[in-house]
């Protein structure tokens, strides 16, 4: 197997040899004009120490590519700067990690010269080591910015984040805000719906003071008040319609009937709420009589039937009177009358009510009786 240079044994001596060396005492000299060949290396390796020329720096060439470093720049005693005395701050500034391979410590060494082609060896005017401190200074701080930017990328994307949302908040909130409470949105128009009795351009008339105030700044307590002059309004609701109107539909009370005050007539609501006061019975209207008036037991029991009444039996109804709650009677146009007794089940009542009448019209018989109205009886 072949050794590594500088491992081989040297070949044994032959007889002849370690005679001589033992006792004949032949010098080298005489032991080599004898033989004829050179003794045997010895056991080992010397070396020379390579002998190293101090002087100018080679200047890179062609056939001679050997850049070797520049000798230590000597202080001058003059003020003026070299580029050669700039170098080691500008390589310190290049690279804060001390790579040398780092784009910073690059461009660095670009700029102050590095020694190649000779630009190191040659002094620099103040002004030009300035302009060199300065680039690199600007370089130093673009490489900075740069590594700030990697390193706070994932934070400035949750801050653009936040500072976009908190933005098209407060955005939403200031367009509703102007737009809400801006004359844009004020009251121009009212309308109503579902008045008959009561005349519409009234009811509008009473809202004449809010024309002009923004529709969320109109108050239920200023409809209430707007529409509290009018006693035929039992129900009504709002709504409004941007940019500028406001919505206003009434129920309005649903008359039961007439009482004779012994003052004049008075038409009457369920809740004995007086809706007009007209010169004679309207059709369809019955005269009611009960005892204690629109305040009393019987009224409301009287007011109860009327109301569960279909509209074609109460188009023909007359009168109605009640003594006490549990004897409500009804008298037709026809001259027939029907015994009806308390309130309780009416809406079944009138239905039994319908399907008599239909069957025995009120001009062929004198009374029904719906009291109870599993057995109604007709006579």
């Amino acid at each position: 197997m072949k050794r590594p240079q500088g491992f081989d044994r040297a070949p044994a001596p032959r007889a002849a040899d370690r005679g001589a060396v033992r006792g004949q005492g032949t010098s080298s000299s005489d032991a080599t004009s004898s033989s004829g060949a050179a003794p045997p290396a010895a056991d080992r390796t010397s070396t020379e120490p390579i002998p190293v020329v101090v002087g100018a720096p080679v200047r890179p060439t062609a056939s001679n590519p050997v850049v070797t470093s520049p000798a230590p720049a000597v202080s001058r005693p003059s003020s003026a700067t070299s580029a050669t005395e700039v170098l080691p701050d500008l390589r310190d500034l290049g690279d804060p990690r001390g790579s040398a391979g780092s784009p910073g410590a690059t461009d660095l060494r670009d700029l102050a010269g590095d020694g190649v082609g000779g630009a190191a060896d040659e002094p620099r005017s103040p002004r030009a080591a300035k302009r060199a401190l300065a680039a690199a200074a600007r370089e130093r701080r673009r490489y900075e910015r740069q590594e700030v930017r990697r390193f706070t990328k994932r934070s400035r994307r949750r801050r653009i984040t936040w500072a976009v949302a908190v933005g098209a908040v407060l955005a939403v909130v200031a367009v509703v805000g102007i737009g809400a409470y801006s004359p844009l949105m004020a009251l121009r128009e009212v309308r109503v719906e579902g008045a008959q009795r009561i005349p519409a351009d009234q009811v509008q008339g009473a809202f004449a003071t809010l024309l002009g105030t923004p529709l969320p700044l109109i108050d239920g307590a200023e409809v209430q008040a707007a529409l509290e002059r009018f006693p035929l309004i039992e129900t009504y609701a709002t709504e409004t319609i941007p940019p500028g109107t406001l919505v206003v539909r009434i129920v309005e009370r649903t008359p039961v009937g007439v009482i004779d005050t012994g003052s004049g007539l008075e038409l009457v609501d369920g809740a004995g709420v007086v809706i007009e006061r007209p010169d004679e019975r309207p059709p369809g209207q019955p005269l009611i009589e009960v005892e204690g008036g629109v305040a009393g037991a019987g009224f409301r029991a009287v007011a109860g039937v009327v109301r569960s009444l279909p509209a074609d039996v109460r188009a023909q109804l007359a009168r109605a009177t009640a003594d006490t709650a549990d004897d409500v009677r009804l008298e037709l146009e026809g001259g027939a009358n029907v015994v009806w007794g308390s309130a309780e089940d009416s809406a079944l009542k009138a239905t039994v009510l319908a399907a008599l009448m239909r069957a025995a019209p009120p001009d062929t018989v004198a009374q029904y009786d719906v009291s109870a109205p599993t057995s109604p009886v007709t006579s």
